[in-house]
């Protein structure tokens, strides 16, 4: 995430009102502590992240932030920890191994609550989301993810395409009905 971008999903989170968020992906921690900054002092960003070594990274950026009170990092595979979550989320932003987005947004489904914003990053792929002959996994996952969401009435959404220091980038925004 660029700083262009978290700017942007921190003016999200305040659009929505959001007090309690879900991250699915952590890496090194910089949408998570950017979104725990948008949030009012009583939010909480529970997040989640497979990759030990990042969630290291990620907690020792943590504790020199000073959002570590507002973050709830949850280490192991997103399908392992989501099943364990039982309270729904205000915003739920998911930026983690694309080839899993389809089963991430049908567990975003159900941790929702009408008015829920979803965010999902990098789903144009550099425009190969519509090379119906592509066979990366990512691309794969996206177009999944994408047509999941295209066809589930409960959800509103677009595409928005942002261009800064990392170039081209993109992501859904969409919002739970009921």
């Amino acid at each position: 995430m660029s700083a262009l971008q978290g700017q942007m999903t921190a003016i999200l989170v305040q659009i929505a009102g959001a007090k309690r968020l879900l991250e699915i992906g952590t890496l090194g921690s910089y949408s998570t502590i950017r979104i725990a900054r948008a949030l009012p002092s009583d939010g909480i960003v529970v997040t989640t992240e497979a990759n030990e070594h990042h969630a290291a990274v990620a907690k020792a950026n943590f504790s020199k932030s000073d959002q570590h009170d507002k973050i709830d990092l949850r280490v192991g595979k997103a399908l392992n920890v989501l099943p364990l979550v039982n309270e729904p989320f205000d915003l739920i932003f998911i930026d983690a191994d694309k080839p899993n987005n389809a089963n991430y947004i049908q567990w975003t489904l159900k941790l929702s609550r009408p008015g829920t914003v979803i965010i999902g990053d990098n789903v144009v792929r550099g425009g190969a989301v519509v090379n119906q002959s592509s066979e990366d996994p990512n691309v794969q996952g996206v177009r999944s993810f994408i047509d999941i969401i295209a066809a589930e009435p409960r959800l509103t959404a677009t595409v928005i395409q942002t261009v800064g220091e990392k170039g081209w980038d993109d992501f859904v925004l969409a919002r739970a009905s009921s």
